[in-house]
Protein backbone atom coordinates (compact mmCIF):
# COMPACT_ATOMS: atom_id res chain seq x y z
CA UNK A 1 0.00 0.00 0.00
CA UNK A 2 1.66 3.02 -1.01
CA UNK A 3 1.78 6.18 0.98
CA UNK A 4 -1.41 8.58 0.15
CA UNK A 5 0.52 11.62 1.10
CA UNK A 6 -0.51 13.59 4.20
CA UNK A 7 -1.63 16.75 1.88
CA UNK A 8 -4.71 14.65 0.32
CA UNK A 9 -7.76 13.20 1.72
CA UNK A 10 -8.58 9.79 1.90
CA UNK A 11 -11.05 9.54 -1.35
CA UNK A 12 -13.66 7.49 -0.34
CA UNK A 13 -16.78 5.75 -1.86
CA UNK A 14 -19.67 3.66 -0.79
CA UNK A 15 -21.07 0.76 -2.77
CA UNK A 16 -24.64 -0.28 -1.53
CA UNK A 17 -26.78 2.83 0.45
CA UNK A 18 -29.44 0.77 1.57
CA UNK A 19 -30.82 0.67 5.56
CA UNK A 20 -27.21 0.34 6.48
CA UNK A 21 -25.14 1.78 3.64
CA UNK A 22 -26.84 5.52 3.81
CA UNK A 23 -25.33 5.34 7.68
CA UNK A 24 -21.63 4.27 6.23
CA UNK A 25 -22.28 7.24 3.53
CA UNK A 26 -23.19 10.02 6.67
CA UNK A 27 -20.51 8.86 8.83
CA UNK A 28 -17.55 9.31 6.23
CA UNK A 29 -18.95 12.64 5.52
CA UNK A 30 -18.53 13.78 9.17
CA UNK A 31 -14.97 12.12 9.44
CA UNK A 32 -12.03 14.40 9.15
CA UNK A 33 -9.43 13.22 6.48
CA UNK A 34 -11.84 12.02 4.15
CA UNK A 35 -13.48 12.78 1.19
CA UNK A 36 -16.88 10.82 0.48
CA UNK A 37 -16.20 11.10 -3.37
CA UNK A 38 -19.45 9.22 -3.72
CA UNK A 39 -21.90 6.69 -3.40
CA UNK A 40 -22.84 4.12 -5.35
CA UNK A 41 -26.31 1.82 -5.85
CA UNK A 42 -28.33 0.07 -8.53
CA UNK A 43 -31.38 1.31 -7.11
CA UNK A 44 -30.82 5.33 -9.05
CA UNK A 45 -33.53 6.99 -6.51
CA UNK A 46 -31.54 5.93 -3.51
CA UNK A 47 -28.32 6.92 -4.87
CA UNK A 48 -29.50 9.99 -5.98
CA UNK A 49 -31.50 10.75 -2.74
CA UNK A 50 -28.49 10.18 -0.62
CA UNK A 51 -25.68 11.74 -2.51
CA UNK A 52 -28.19 14.90 -2.36
CA UNK A 53 -28.52 14.85 1.24
CA UNK A 54 -24.49 14.40 1.96
CA UNK A 55 -23.34 16.86 -1.27
CA UNK A 56 -21.58 14.03 -3.29
CA UNK A 57 -21.67 12.58 -6.17
CA UNK A 58 -24.25 9.61 -7.44
CA UNK A 59 -23.10 6.54 -9.28
CA UNK A 60 -25.07 3.32 -10.50
CA UNK A 61 -22.60 0.77 -11.17
CA UNK A 62 -19.50 0.47 -8.75
CA UNK A 63 -16.95 -0.23 -11.69
CA UNK A 64 -17.82 3.75 -12.30
CA UNK A 65 -15.53 4.43 -9.05
CA UNK A 66 -12.71 1.93 -9.55
CA UNK A 67 -10.34 5.02 -10.53
CA UNK A 68 -11.29 7.39 -8.62
CA UNK A 69 -11.40 6.16 -4.75
CA UNK A 70 -8.25 5.06 -2.39
CA UNK A 71 -10.55 3.14 0.01
CA UNK A 72 -14.19 1.73 -0.37
CA UNK A 73 -17.06 0.41 2.37
CA UNK A 74 -19.34 -2.23 1.03
CA UNK A 75 -22.67 -3.08 1.84
CA UNK A 76 -24.48 -4.65 -0.82
CA UNK A 77 -26.44 -8.23 -0.48
CA UNK A 78 -24.06 -10.62 0.52
CA UNK A 79 -24.13 -12.79 -2.57
CA UNK A 80 -22.57 -9.65 -4.30
CA UNK A 81 -19.86 -9.43 -1.47
CA UNK A 82 -17.23 -11.60 -3.45
CA UNK A 83 -17.84 -10.63 -6.87
CA UNK A 84 -17.29 -6.75 -5.85
CA UNK A 85 -14.76 -6.57 -3.18
CA UNK A 86 -12.43 -8.60 -5.53
CA UNK A 87 -12.41 -6.25 -8.07
CA UNK A 88 -11.28 -3.30 -5.56
CA UNK A 89 -8.74 -5.62 -3.95
CA UNK A 90 -7.46 -6.20 -7.20
CA UNK A 91 -6.70 -2.57 -7.84
CA UNK A 92 -5.08 -2.48 -4.72
CA UNK A 93 -8.15 -0.50 -3.06
CA UNK A 94 -8.61 -0.99 0.59
CA UNK A 95 -12.12 -2.13 0.86
CA UNK A 96 -14.16 -2.43 4.01
CA UNK A 97 -16.27 -5.32 4.05
CA UNK A 98 -19.83 -6.12 5.73
CA UNK A 99 -20.10 -9.30 7.30
CA UNK A 100 -20.44 -11.83 6.58
CA UNK A 101 -17.43 -12.01 4.25
CA UNK A 102 -19.07 -13.97 1.68
CA UNK A 103 -21.43 -16.93 1.18
CA UNK A 104 -18.43 -19.24 1.21
CA UNK A 105 -15.46 -19.92 2.78
CA UNK A 106 -13.68 -20.15 -0.18
CA UNK A 107 -14.74 -17.13 -1.80
CA UNK A 108 -13.24 -15.51 1.74
CA UNK A 109 -9.92 -17.11 1.48
CA UNK A 110 -9.71 -15.67 -2.15
CA UNK A 111 -10.28 -12.09 -0.73
CA UNK A 112 -7.69 -12.58 2.14
CA UNK A 113 -5.17 -13.92 -0.36
CA UNK A 114 -5.74 -10.99 -3.20
CA UNK A 115 -5.57 -8.16 -0.09
CA UNK A 116 -1.81 -9.94 1.48
CA UNK A 117 -0.71 -10.04 -2.59
CA UNK A 118 -2.00 -6.15 -3.37
CA UNK A 119 -0.71 -4.74 0.58
CA UNK A 120 -3.72 -3.38 1.35
CA UNK A 121 -6.20 -3.15 4.42
CA UNK A 122 -9.09 -5.73 4.24
CA UNK A 123 -11.81 -5.17 7.14
CA UNK A 124 -14.82 -7.01 8.05
CA UNK A 125 -17.40 -5.58 9.48
CA UNK A 126 -18.14 -7.72 13.01
CA UNK A 127 -19.51 -4.08 14.65
CA UNK A 128 -20.03 -5.64 17.81
CA UNK A 129 -15.82 -5.34 18.72
CA UNK A 130 -16.32 -1.26 19.17
CA UNK A 131 -19.65 -1.86 21.24
CA UNK A 132 -18.25 0.06 24.18
CA UNK A 133 -19.77 -2.41 26.58
CA UNK A 134 -17.44 -5.43 24.60
CA UNK A 135 -14.20 -2.89 25.06
CA UNK A 136 -15.13 -2.39 28.66
CA UNK A 137 -15.04 -6.10 29.29
CA UNK A 138 -11.72 -6.77 27.38
CA UNK A 139 -9.68 -7.06 30.66
CA UNK A 140 -11.52 -8.32 32.58
CA UNK A 141 -11.53 -11.87 30.19
CA UNK A 142 -9.81 -14.41 31.97
CA UNK A 143 -9.56 -17.94 30.60
CA UNK A 144 -13.87 -18.32 30.09
CA UNK A 145 -15.08 -21.68 30.93
CA UNK A 146 -18.45 -21.61 29.87
CA UNK A 147 -20.41 -18.82 27.19
CA UNK A 148 -23.71 -18.08 26.52
CA UNK A 149 -25.13 -16.37 23.82
CA UNK A 150 -28.29 -15.05 22.69
CA UNK A 151 -29.47 -13.00 19.67
CA UNK A 152 -33.05 -12.89 19.01
CA UNK A 153 -34.87 -10.20 16.79
CA UNK A 154 -37.76 -9.27 14.98
CA UNK A 155 -38.61 -10.35 11.28
CA UNK A 156 -36.88 -7.39 8.91
CA UNK A 157 -37.27 -8.50 6.00
CA UNK A 158 -33.65 -7.78 4.82
CA UNK A 159 -30.93 -10.30 4.53
CA UNK A 160 -32.79 -13.07 3.06
CA UNK A 161 -29.95 -14.60 1.01
CA UNK A 162 -28.68 -15.76 3.70
CA UNK A 163 -29.51 -17.67 6.78
CA UNK A 164 -29.54 -16.99 10.51
CA UNK A 165 -25.90 -18.07 11.09
CA UNK A 166 -24.23 -15.97 8.66
CA UNK A 167 -26.70 -12.83 9.36
CA UNK A 168 -26.82 -12.87 12.86
CA UNK A 169 -25.20 -15.12 14.98
CA UNK A 170 -22.00 -14.65 13.25
CA UNK A 171 -21.55 -11.51 15.85
CA UNK A 172 -21.35 -13.75 18.54
CA UNK A 173 -19.21 -15.85 16.58
CA UNK A 174 -16.42 -13.29 16.20
CA UNK A 175 -16.61 -12.35 20.06
CA UNK A 176 -16.58 -15.96 21.20
CA UNK A 177 -13.75 -16.51 19.52
CA UNK A 178 -11.99 -13.46 20.75
CA UNK A 179 -12.54 -14.07 23.85
CA UNK A 180 -11.63 -17.61 23.95
CA UNK A 181 -8.08 -18.28 23.34
CA UNK A 182 -8.40 -21.51 22.07
CA UNK A 183 -9.32 -23.06 18.88
CA UNK A 184 -12.76 -24.92 18.26
CA UNK A 185 -12.39 -28.92 18.73
CA UNK A 186 -16.47 -30.01 18.84
CA UNK A 187 -18.82 -27.83 16.42
CA UNK A 188 -22.79 -29.12 16.67
CA UNK A 189 -25.91 -26.77 15.55
CA UNK A 190 -29.05 -27.24 14.66
CA UNK A 191 -31.82 -24.82 12.68
CA UNK A 192 -35.35 -24.53 11.56
CA UNK A 193 -36.18 -22.49 7.99
CA UNK A 194 -39.34 -20.78 8.14
CA UNK A 195 -40.23 -18.20 5.70
CA UNK A 196 -37.52 -20.13 3.30
CA UNK A 197 -34.84 -21.73 2.25
CA UNK A 198 -32.70 -20.72 4.74
CA UNK A 199 -32.73 -21.48 8.99
CA UNK A 200 -34.21 -18.50 10.33
CA UNK A 201 -33.24 -20.17 14.06
CA UNK A 202 -30.49 -21.87 14.79
CA UNK A 203 -28.54 -22.93 18.18
CA UNK A 204 -24.95 -24.07 18.11
CA UNK A 205 -22.91 -25.72 21.07
CA UNK A 206 -19.32 -25.14 20.22
CA UNK A 207 -16.42 -27.01 22.93
CA UNK A 208 -12.95 -25.52 22.37
CA UNK A 209 -9.62 -27.24 22.79
CA UNK A 210 -9.05 -25.38 26.26
CA UNK A 211 -12.32 -27.08 27.54
CA UNK A 212 -14.20 -23.76 27.35
CA UNK A 213 -18.00 -24.13 26.15
CA UNK A 214 -20.22 -22.22 24.34
CA UNK A 215 -24.00 -21.86 23.71
CA UNK A 216 -25.33 -19.86 20.92
CA UNK A 217 -28.62 -19.29 19.99
CA UNK A 218 -29.89 -16.97 17.05
CA UNK A 219 -34.04 -16.20 15.94
CA UNK A 220 -35.08 -13.55 13.32
CA UNK A 221 -38.21 -14.38 13.75
CA UNK A 222 -39.39 -13.61 17.52
CA UNK A 223 -41.45 -10.76 18.58
CA UNK A 224 -38.84 -9.02 20.73
CA UNK A 225 -35.70 -8.13 20.47
CA UNK A 226 -32.52 -9.66 22.36
CA UNK A 227 -28.76 -9.48 22.30
CA UNK A 228 -26.85 -10.51 25.32
CA UNK A 229 -23.62 -12.34 26.42
CA UNK A 230 -22.71 -13.99 29.46
CA UNK A 231 -18.93 -15.53 30.22
CA UNK A 232 -18.35 -17.69 33.39
CA UNK A 233 -15.03 -17.67 34.54
CA UNK A 234 -13.44 -19.29 37.83
CA UNK A 235 -13.65 -16.08 39.88
CA UNK A 236 -16.15 -13.96 38.17
CA UNK A 237 -19.47 -13.81 35.74
CA UNK A 238 -20.14 -11.23 33.25
CA UNK A 239 -23.11 -10.38 31.64
CA UNK A 240 -23.16 -8.47 28.63
CA UNK A 241 -26.28 -6.29 26.77
CA UNK A 242 -25.02 -5.62 23.37
CA UNK A 243 -28.24 -3.33 22.97
CA UNK A 244 -28.20 -1.56 25.73
CA UNK A 245 -24.23 -1.16 25.76
CA UNK A 246 -24.40 -2.04 29.47
CA UNK A 247 -21.93 -4.64 31.65
CA UNK A 248 -21.51 -6.19 35.13
CA UNK A 249 -19.83 -8.25 36.65
CA UNK A 250 -20.36 -10.81 39.44
CA UNK A 251 -18.26 -11.52 41.94
CA UNK A 252 -17.92 -13.94 44.95
CA UNK A 253 -17.33 -11.28 48.47
CA UNK A 254 -13.83 -12.49 50.31
CA UNK A 255 -15.64 -13.71 53.40
CA UNK A 256 -18.07 -16.12 51.30
CA UNK A 257 -16.63 -18.96 53.84
CA UNK A 258 -17.58 -17.79 56.94
CA UNK A 259 -21.28 -16.42 55.42
CA UNK A 260 -21.71 -19.99 54.12
CA UNK A 261 -21.28 -21.47 57.43
CA UNK A 262 -23.49 -18.65 59.18
CA UNK A 263 -25.59 -19.70 56.62
CA UNK A 264 -25.64 -23.34 56.99
CA UNK A 265 -26.15 -22.78 60.83
CA UNK A 266 -29.42 -20.52 60.04
CA UNK A 267 -32.56 -22.75 61.22
CA UNK A 268 -34.28 -25.03 58.54
CA UNK A 269 -36.96 -22.76 56.89
CA UNK A 270 -36.48 -19.69 58.61
CA UNK A 271 -35.74 -17.88 55.43
CA UNK A 272 -38.43 -17.63 52.49
CA UNK A 273 -37.07 -18.69 49.02
CA UNK A 274 -37.42 -14.58 48.25
CA UNK A 275 -35.63 -14.25 51.42
CA UNK A 276 -32.52 -16.13 50.89
CA UNK A 277 -32.13 -15.06 47.60
CA UNK A 278 -31.87 -11.72 48.50
CA UNK A 279 -29.41 -12.48 51.35
CA UNK A 280 -27.43 -14.43 48.72
CA UNK A 281 -26.92 -11.33 46.57
CA UNK A 282 -26.46 -8.67 49.24
CA UNK A 283 -23.81 -10.72 51.11
CA UNK A 284 -21.98 -13.50 49.53
CA UNK A 285 -22.22 -11.73 45.44
CA UNK A 286 -20.25 -8.48 44.95
CA UNK A 287 -22.20 -7.04 41.70
CA UNK A 288 -20.66 -4.35 39.76
CA UNK A 289 -21.78 -2.33 36.94
CA UNK A 290 -18.67 -2.08 34.69
CA UNK A 291 -17.99 1.94 33.53
CA UNK A 292 -18.44 2.11 29.87
CA UNK A 293 -15.75 5.34 29.32
CA UNK A 294 -16.86 4.95 25.43
CA UNK A 295 -19.80 6.76 24.24
CA UNK A 296 -19.34 6.65 20.73
CA UNK A 297 -21.49 5.07 18.31
CA UNK A 298 -20.33 1.45 17.57
CA UNK A 299 -20.48 2.21 13.58
CA UNK A 300 -18.92 5.42 13.78
CA UNK A 301 -16.32 4.06 15.74
CA UNK A 302 -16.21 1.14 13.43
CA UNK A 303 -15.47 3.30 10.32
CA UNK A 304 -12.73 5.56 12.11
CA UNK A 305 -11.09 2.39 12.78
CA UNK A 306 -11.28 1.38 9.08
CA UNK A 307 -9.99 5.25 8.02
CA UNK A 308 -7.27 5.00 10.92
CA UNK A 309 -5.59 1.77 9.44
CA UNK A 310 -5.64 3.01 6.05
CA UNK A 311 -4.21 6.55 7.03
CA UNK A 312 -1.11 4.41 8.90
CA UNK A 313 -0.88 1.88 7.42
CA UNK A 314 -1.34 -0.68 10.00
CA UNK A 315 -3.57 -4.00 10.47
CA UNK A 316 -7.10 -3.26 10.89
CA UNK A 317 -8.92 -4.45 14.28
CA UNK A 318 -11.16 -7.40 12.13
CA UNK A 319 -8.81 -8.28 9.65
CA UNK A 320 -9.62 -10.53 6.75
CA UNK A 321 -7.98 -13.15 8.23
CA UNK A 322 -10.00 -12.68 11.81
CA UNK A 323 -13.31 -12.51 9.52
CA UNK A 324 -12.17 -15.74 7.61
CA UNK A 325 -11.78 -17.55 10.85
CA UNK A 326 -15.04 -16.37 12.08
CA UNK A 327 -16.56 -17.76 8.56
CA UNK A 328 -15.13 -20.80 8.96
CA UNK A 329 -16.21 -21.35 12.54
CA UNK A 330 -19.90 -20.78 10.89
CA UNK A 331 -19.59 -23.07 7.80
CA UNK A 332 -18.99 -25.57 10.59
CA UNK A 333 -22.07 -24.86 12.36
CA UNK A 334 -24.07 -24.85 8.74
CA UNK A 335 -22.64 -28.18 7.97
CA UNK A 336 -24.24 -29.81 11.14
CA UNK A 337 -27.01 -28.07 10.73
CA UNK A 338 -27.44 -29.68 7.74
CA UNK A 339 -26.64 -32.81 8.51
CA UNK A 340 -29.03 -32.24 11.63
CA UNK A 341 -32.42 -30.54 9.57
CA UNK A 342 -35.36 -32.96 9.90
CA UNK A 343 -38.03 -30.27 9.94
CA UNK A 344 -37.47 -28.21 6.96
CA UNK A 345 -34.72 -27.56 3.60
CA UNK A 346 -31.98 -25.16 4.67
CA UNK A 347 -30.05 -23.70 2.10
CA UNK A 348 -27.98 -25.57 -0.43
CA UNK A 349 -24.68 -23.26 -0.33
CA UNK A 350 -24.09 -24.26 3.62
CA UNK A 351 -20.23 -25.77 2.52
CA UNK A 352 -17.77 -26.74 5.03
Amino acid sequence: MEGRGKERKLRLAVIGVGHLGKAHARIYSEIDGVELVGVVDIDRAAANSVADKLGTRAFYDHKDVLDAVDAVSIVVPTHKHYEIAKEFLQRGINTFLEKPMTRTVEEAEELVEIARNKNCVLQIGHIERFNPAVIAVKDLMKEPRFIECDRISKFSFRSLDIGVVLDLMIHDLDIVLTFVNSEPEEVEGVGLAVFGPYEDMASARIKFKNGCLAYLRASRISNKSMRKIRVFQIDSYLSIDYAERTAKVFKKKANITALREEIASLPKKSLSLEEAQKYLFENLIDIKEVAITEDEEPLRLELESFVESVQEEKPPVVSGELGLRTMRLAHRILKSIKENSYAAPIGSDMRR
